[in-house]
């Protein structure tokens, strides 16, 4: 995802596995947990277009339940699913270098939806389709188990003070969920820039059931199907670093 984006499902500037303040408000014991807490942005007239035009072509909806991949792309294919992508620009890039593979999209923030489906459309894209909804509800109404080649997690928001860890996307219970979705042998690849976040990561899959680390050591190099954005060149100028990590269900 493009982490100079001001609103994200999943990026590092939306709160994650935390509940609806709104809900909590008025009834603390029938709230509902959400992955993300939604702040809105208007649509350009470019996105809302764009938005109105390709999403009935591209889009999927939570209410229509598990997915049928081969009806939904038109053919067989590698699935790979990426939560939370930001403005989109990254999963195009990949889609776009990857024909062979089809991709499904998960985010909230309904600006980067209609700069995805824009983007799509500009570049040629037909290899993507994408949720505007929770991912944690499209993972638990809509994916088969077993059925992704892989799943990717992009920058997602750190979190940084400790009282906030509780807070982060990237927990036991969260990757056990992943874990059932991914057929044996897919990969799930996260990447992130904050160094203490990372360590977490890499702490969760060590000990979770069922995944190898891919890499020769703690941390991968930058494969290159992941494209560096223009956050992630900004942040290298800057001095900061960037640890991919890539996880093989193994059973």
């Amino acid at each position: 995802m493009d982490g100079n984006i001001l609103t994200s499902s999943i990026n590092e500037n939306t709160d994650l596995n935390v509940t609806d303040s709104s809900v909590a408000d008025t009834d603390k014991k029938q709230r509902r947990v959400r992955s993300f807490v939604l702040r809105m942005g208007r649509m350009t007239q470019g996105q809302q277009r764009a938005f109105d035009t390709f999403w009935p072509q591209k889009g999927l909806a939570l209410e229509n339940g598990l997915i049928n991949f081969q009806q939904t792309f038109g053919r067989t294919a590698p699935v790979v699913l990426e939560i939370g992508f930001g403005m989109g620009w990254s999963l195009v890039q990949m889609a776009k270098a990857a024909p062979q593979q089809d991709f499904i999209g998960i985010e909230v923030h309904r600006p980067g939806v209609g700069k995805l489906l824009h983007d799509m459309a500009e570049q040629g894209v037909e290899n993507i389709r994408v949720y505007c909804d929770d991912a944690v509800e499209v993972l638990q109404r809509c994916i088969p188990d077993g059925s992704l080649a892989g799943v990717q997690i992009f920058f997602p928001d750190p979190w940084h003070k400790k009282r906030h860890h509780k807070r982060r996307l990237i927990q036991s219970e969260f990757v056990q969920h992943l874990r059932r979705k991914l057929r044996v042998g897919g990969v799930l690849h996260m990447a992130t820039d904050w160094q203490d976040y990372a360590e977490h990561i890499l702490a969760v899959m060590n000990a979770a059931e069922g995944f190898r680390n891919r890499a020769e050591s703690d941390y991968a190099p930058r494969p290159a199907h992941r494209p560096t954005t223009k956050f992630e060149q900004r942040g290298e100028r800057l001095g900061h670093g960037v640890w991919d990590l890539l996880f093989e269900k193994i059973g």
